[in-house]
């Protein structure tokens, strides 16, 4: 499987961005998918996840509120609207999918990775 990220870029404090992640095949229907990212100097980090049928999202403490995620499995596609930026949002974002069909927080729970796209969040 294949991911693909797309959508970040240089957005000042307070605006929005729309992430997109596209998987290559149809396998990812079945399987929760989510969104991490990492900081400069920084692990990775969970942002949000969503289950294979689209509920039950999670999301982390410091996104609450302000990202949203969600999928569209007919065109095995994963989003993530991001509302109310913050230069503390600046990232590279990785969408992932996930070994089961629940939404996970943990990074071993996810098997297949995307490249990551830029997030830079301007103060």
């Amino acid at each position: 499987v294949q991911l693909q990220a797309s959508g970040g870029g240089l957005v000042q404090a307070g605006g929005s961005l729309r992430l997109s992640c596209a998987a290559s095949r149809r396998t990812s229907s079945n399987n929760a998918m989510g969104w991490f990212r990492q900081a400069p100097g920084k692990e990775r980090e969970f942002v949000a996840a969503i289950s294979w049928r689209g509920g039950s999202p999670q999301y982390a403490d410091s996104v609450k509120g302000r990202f949203t995620i969600g999928r569209d499995n007919a065109k095995n596609m994963v989003f993530l609207q991001m509302n109310s930026l913050k230069p503390e949002d600046t990232a590279v974002y990785y969408c992932a999918v996930a070994r089961g069909s629940s939404a996970s927080s943990y990074f071993k729970d996810y098997n297949y990775w995307g490249q990551g796209t830029l997030v830079t969040v301007s103060s």
